[in-house]
């Protein structure tokens, strides 16, 4: 008589359920890190609000800064890149989004001859009276965008796992996939788990997309995502649409 060993047969259990639940925990974890990451996605500003959120005791944290740093990692968080006479300051305010605005810089880093720029150390120094620095760790802005990238570093764990470590792809390679995946906002990764767990094609599949197709589908869905933000951003505002 045949017997079936229990670590096997528990092994193939988990084959088996691996799939279903991944095909409910990567479109729901994506559904929860979505409103997070728009939310707390910085919206560019002006002076003028700046000083109205001043008045009214609204800034929570603020930083100088020369700009934001770039992630080719769709769900990292947006971090700045600090500089103590950067042309950006930005700013958290209670409801825990953060705002920033193009200022110049404070006097310090003035030079002869140049413009008067007293009032902008004068800025930072109210700034500084009122509001934490920007590391602050109590900011609720900051803990909005910390769940929002833990959300997406547990979705894309979870999605890497099973692409490396799980059955051949059926729709693509492996690197096709991995490159679709990177594709921005996890439209990637939702495609991925759309065409291989909810409407995966009937083996055996004999022109699976390569890794050079999936480069390709990257750069023309991430030139094609970076347009229609832009132009939904230009049309709706940056409330509606920021970055």
């Amino acid at each position: 008589m045949l017997e079936v060993s229990p670590s096997r047969h528990l092994g193939g259990g988990w084959r088996a359920v691996v799939p279903v639940v991944l095909r409910w925990a990567l479109p729901v974890l994506w559904v929860l890190w979505a409103p997070l990451a728009w939310w707390a996605e910085p919206r560019e500003s002006t002076e003028a609000q700046l000083d109205r959120d001043l008045v009214a005791g609204r800034v929570v944290t603020f930083q100088r800064a020369q700009g934001w740093a770039d992630d080719a990692y769709w769900g990292s968080r947006p971090d700045l890149r600090y500089a103590t006479d950067g042309a950006i300051l930005a700013w958290t305010v209670p409801n825990g989004q953060t705002r920033y605005a193009f200022v110049d810089p404070p006097a310090s880093a003035s030079y002869p001859g140049g413009p008067d720029l007293s009032t902008n150390a004068g800025q930072d120094a109210r700034l500084a009276a009122v509001a934490d620095p920007w590391q602050a760790g109590g900011a609720l802005a900051h803990r909005i965008a910390g769940t929002a990238g833990l959300l997406a570093g547990v979705l894309t764990l979870l999605w890497l796992g099973r692409l490396i470590g799980g059955a051949p792809p059926l729709a693509g390679t492996r690197w096709f996939w991995f490159w679709v995946g990177l594709i921005p906002f996890g439209v990637g990764v939702l495609a991925w788990t759309y065409r291989e767990l909810w409407r995966p094609p009937s083996p055996p599949v004999l022109d699976r997309a390569s890794g050079w197709r999936g480069v390709g589908w990257l750069v023309l869905a991430g030139f094609g995502i970076a347009l229609l933000v832009s132009v939904a951003r230009g049309v709706l505002g940056t409330t509606v649409v920021p970055g």
